[in-house]
């Protein structure tokens, strides 16, 4: 084990969106034997910050589900893969015409950035984007879609995440990837883009090899790379999808899950 990739919510934090006591030890004690420990999650660095002096992230994290890896202590970019214009525009207008009262928002600049459409604060909690919502703003769709983005954010006031998930599968358009995170929209990345290929990409940069790496996740958007890395661990209580794409499966998130694997796993080595 050389590399630690773990999803946050539902997976390393508890139900209170914290990091406990037994789970920063075992996170300390993986850093104190020479292991990456890298963040993984579809949250954007404002999110990350958040919880980053709990977990002791101070390196490198994977935001916007693989879109980008940017380094926590200086800010800088290591890669970031944006949709462009005229394919968010075009999956929008496709949307917009089965699917009424649809709202987007758009995550820009190394995810600081956030333009949401008017409307959308009104639906939003803090815990949505881990920002507040009279922060947000609201600026006409035209807006929303009329620059590259590292996710594109779709939601509905009343329908479920599940429901514009599925309507998004069947539209006859190419050119991005989809996917749900448990949060309460669609997330929508450039073609290709998911935790595997950016935990590859930045593997690559660190020099460690996909067997070297165990990875903890919880929903659908940890597929891919649960069945990446040399060592999936999915956490208990996942949809089959989850479980079926892990070689194991870990006690919950609120009861320190992944801290008994990586302490499991120390112990071996």
């Amino acid at each position: 084990m050389r590399l630690i990739a773990t999803d946050l919510d539902g997976t390393l934090l508890d139900s209170a969106s914290a990091v406990t006591p037994r789970t920063r030890r075992a996170l300390d004690a993986a850093r104190a034997h020479g292991v990456h420990v890298v963040p993984v999650t579809a949250r954007q660095p404002i999110g990350l910050r958040a919880i980053a002096a709990e977990a002791g992230f101070t390196d490198w994290a994977l935001c916007g589900n693989g879109a980008y890896a940017t380094n926590l202590f200086d800010g800088r970019l290591l890669f970031a893969e944006e949709l462009p214009p005229e394919t968010i525009r075009a999956l929008a207008e496709a949307l917009r015409a089965s699917i009424p009262g649809l709202l987007f928002a758009s995550v820009r600049e190394g995810g600081e950035t956030f333009v949401a459409e008017h409307g959308y604060a009104e639906i939003a909690d803090y815990a949505d984007h881990k920002r507040h919502p009279h922060s947000m703003g609201g600026v006409p769709i035209d807006d929303v879609l009329a620059a590259p983005t590292l996710k594109l954010v779709i939601r509905h006031p009343e329908l479920a995440p599940t429901v514009l998930f599925e309507r998004l599968q069947e539209l006859e358009l190419a050119g991005f990837e989809a996917t749900l995170s448990g949060a309460p929209f669609v997330e929508v990345m450039a073609e290709g883009v998911t935790k595997a290929t950016g935990l590859a990409r930045l593997c690559e940069h660190l020099g460690v090899s996909q067997s070297d790496v165990v990875a903890f996740g919880d929903a659908l958007n940890d597929v891919e790379m649960l069945r990446w890395a040399g060592h999936g661990v999915a956490m208990s209580g996942s949809a089959d999808v989850v479980l079926d794409a892990a070689d194991e499966v870990a006690a919950s998130n609120d009861d320190d899950g992944v801290a008994r694997v990586i302490e499991r796993m120390l112990a071996q080595a």
